[in-house]
């Protein structure tokens, strides 16, 4: 059985996660804590497989605590329950197994702990976990699709079409919906590959294999999983400029 730490200043939100742990006949919680502070010094007494953390602890920060159990040995399995979907990126960076969003879900808990039995390796040198994430780098983008964090390659998005207030991403292995808007996932694509060329559609131009004429000096572009996304004459010359044409 797992032996798990809750981190949160929350005390309904920590009973409810507490309850679902329990009821998983997975987990043993052995311990909680609202600051950083106790949360530090009790793990590394205690030594739980994996520790529940928030990320808003009243004046302290999750992720700050997340530094922290990676400096000990062996380090847990750091699994981030936040209401807060933004700082996802940032919790991967730190080698989180897990990013899961209040309020608490059965079925999410149950996939969760899934994943940790799957990738855990109890009693490693390495520490109690040999995480099968890896850090993140500014080649990948974190985007919330329902309940979960979906870590998404750069150079696996295709296009990016906006629609009824949401957002379709198209990569070479599947499509997302995703809550955010289209102007959100464009500031956080860096990649220069990644280009707006409609006002509902942004593409990675390494995917682009034709450029076919259209009506009134438009194009449209076939990418390379046949798809055909349209360039609207306002954004006409900037991709002309880039393609070179």
């Amino acid at each position: 059985m797992l032996k798990a730490y809750i981190v949160e200043d929350e005390p309904l939100a920590r009973e409810e996660l507490k309850y679902l742990l329990t009821e998983s006949n997975q987990v043993e919680v052995i311990g909680e804590a609202d600051c950083l502070r106790n949360a530090v010094k009790d793990i590394s007494k205690q030594h739980p497989d994996l520790v529940f953390l928030d990320i808003d602890l009243n004046e302290d920060n999750g992720l700050d605590v997340a530094k922290q159990l990676l400096q000990l040995k062996p380090i847990p399995a750091i699994v981030f329950a936040t209401a807060y979907d933004e700082y996802a990126l940032q919790a991967f960076e730190l080698n989180a197994l897990d990013y899961i969003l209040k309020p608490f879900d059965e079925e999410r808990i149950r996939k969760t702990l899934e994943k940790i039995i799957h990738v855990g390796k109890i009693g490693s040198e390495e520490g109690r976990f040999n995480s099968s994430v890896k850090k993140v780098t500014s080649g990948k983008i974190a985007v919330l699709v329902e309940d979960r964090i979906v870590l998404l390659e750069n150079d696996s998005i295709i296009y990016l079409e906006s629609f009824e207030g949401k957002c379709k991403v198209k990569t070479m292995y599947d499509e997302y919906i995703v809550s955010d808007s289209l102007i959100v996932l464009e500031k956080k694509l860096t990649n220069t590959h990644f280009m707006r060329v409609h006002r509902s559609f942004i593409v990675n131009t390494d995917h682009i294999i034709e450029i076919h004429p259209w009506f009134n000096s438009t194009y449209n572009v076939i990418l390379k999983d046949q798809s055909k996304v349209p360039v609207s004459r306002t954004y006409v010359k900037d991709f002309k400029t880039y393609v070179g044409f």
